[in-house]
């Protein structure tokens, strides 16, 4: 009787160890899983969050401006050209610096504000997530990194921007972009192609790098 005992506090421990181990993970971006909500201050000073956008598509790009694969396609003009046609058919792109303090990239909201200014940047907000709470939610190792979330909420797209993982902006012209095709393929109603790709450039700069 005492061994049965034993045996159902040990099996109720381990459903409960279960239980919160799928609690933990719950949070952490999964490509066909809700996307976790999130706060981070933009270069407007206000705070935004994932949630202001519910009902519409929403791109994801990880991002450092000392990074010569961001350079890539911000000084090709590509990205920016790429924000305004997605943000103009009603697409929220935010942009997110996870960055730390002392690290190569780091911005402050007046950097930020500064370097949106100079690059022309179209994006619908850019946000500083500097304790990389965010960053390591979704995963987010390089920069340009991108994920793409459709209007239910849902993660569709994680990886890289495209299939050419080089610096060379003359790559660009020839790669598949899969954040563009992502959206086009959801957007008719069809299942992305490619879920997932491997992403590619510099490494985000966490504070425990």
């Amino acid at each position: 009787m005492h061994r049965f005992f034993f045996a159902a506090i040990c099996l109720g421990a381990l459903l409960s160890l279960a239980v919160e181990a799928q609690n933990a993970t719950s949070d952490i971006a999964t490509v066909g899983q809700p996307a976790p909500d999130f706060t981070l201050q933009g270069g407007d000073g206000k705070q935004h969050s994932l949630s202001d956008y519910k009902g519409k598509y929403v791109v994801l790009e990880w991002t450092n401006p000392q990074c010569p694969f961001v350079h890539k396609f911000y000084d090709s003009g590509t990205m920016q050209k790429l924000q305004k046609k997605e943000t103009a058919k009603g697409v929220a792109w935010l942009r997110i610096n996870s960055g730390a303090p002392s690290k190569d990239g780091y911005q402050t909201v007046a950097d930020l504000a500064s370097y949106e200014k100079a690059n022309h940047v179209a994006s619908t907000v850019s946000l500083l997530d500097p304790a990389g709470k965010v960053g390591h939610t979704y995963g987010a190792r390089n920069t340009p990194q991108m994920f793409v979330i459709n209007p239910k909420g849902v993660l569709i797209y994680a990886g890289g921007i495209d299939n050419k993982p080089s610096a060379d902006p003359e790559d660009i012209k020839t790669a598949t972009n899969y954040v563009v095709a992502a959206l086009k393929e959801d957007m008719a109603g069809k299942p992305v192609t490619t879920p997932t790709a491997p992403p590619y450039g510099c490494s985000v700069k966490y504070a425990s790098n």
